[in-house]
């Protein structure tokens, strides 16, 4: 049986029937026939200005030389994004940078973008844009996939991790107040409009899943991973286990615990990053 989450079926104010095992009551329900207005988006600046540069190598995981377009100088930039990528830094593919704020910085540019294998969208290099993108999301109550949740912090530390948010049930006054641990998975792997995370083996990745399935153990607390794809060109969004397996049966132990997993697209430019639609996740 697959278990793919598809929150289509949800946007329409809807609760799709669960797999077996599985936890999809997020949000509020529809009472009635009353037609629910769609949820407004949010969105993240990107800082500039920006410059376009081609691809030449990458010496190591956070580092990038690329050739300056004005100039045709080559130079070094920092990469924030540490996974493979080798499906988008390939030669002579576009990026964009931008100029380091310190001056005295070893590197003086930062890779922001890059262009997608077919050129036709742009994917965000930046890691941590994500969780910034989702900060804002949260705050602003725009993701109907949290409606009852209100963000408290984020960086919550908790037992031997820490992690990207903590949510409270809306109603803290009320007798039954819950927590949400949820965990933020940066996507910019795309193969044949899926989605796959990770892109190379992670540890820490399959550490944090596996702690998510213990919070969920106790009473009055609740966990949630969130991938959210850099891109807008992927239908689904599937655990990567031909690259870690470990993190596939991490997440698939995960869901029949009852920890949530969720997905969303995002829209990139130049000019920033936009919260998309939600995606469905499949364990793979």
């Amino acid at each position: 049986m697959s278990e793919l989450w598809n929150w289509m079926h949800f946007c329409g104010g809807l609760e799709s029937s669960a797999a077996p095992g599985l936890t999809q009551t997020l949000g509020r329900k529809n009472n009635g026939n009353q037609t629910r207005a769609p949820m407004p988006s949010t969105s993240t600046p990107i800082p500039g200005p920006l410059s376009q540069a081609r691809f030449v190598d990458r010496p190591n995981r956070f580092l990038v030389q690329v050739r300056l377009e004005d100039t045709g100088e080559v130079v070094e930039a920092h990469m924030a994004d540490p996974g493979r990528l080798r499906e988008l830094l390939l030669p002579e593919k576009k990026l964009w940078l931008r100029p380091a704020s310190n001056p005295e910085r070893k590197t003086r540019w930062t890779a922001v973008l890059v262009e997608s294998p077919d050129g036709r969208e742009l994917v965000s290099l930046d890691s941590t844009l994500p969780n910034r993108l989702i900060r804002n999301a949260l705050a602003e109550g725009v993701m109907e996939e949290f409606d009852d949740w209100e963000l408290v912090r984020a960086e919550f530390p908790m037992g031997r991790s820490r992690f990207d948010f903590l949510l409270s049930s809306a109603d803290r006054k009320g007798p039954d107040v819950r927590q949400m641990v949820v965990e933020v998975k940066s996507v910019t792997l795309v193969e044949d409009g899926i989605g796959l995370f990770p892109d190379a083996v992670t540890e820490r990745g399959a550490r944090h899943v596996r702690e998510l399935t213990e919070i969920v153990a106790r009473p009055e607390w609740e966990a949630a991973v969130l991938f959210v794809l850099q891109r807008s060109d992927a239908r689904e969004i599937r655990a990567a286990r031909s690259i870690d397996s470990k993190f596939a049966d991490a997440l698939s132990g995960a869901i029949q615990a009852g920890v949530r997993v969720l997905g969303r697209r995002c829209k990139v430019s130049t000019d920033g990053i936009e919260l998309g639609d939600p995606v469905g996740v499949d364990v793979g």
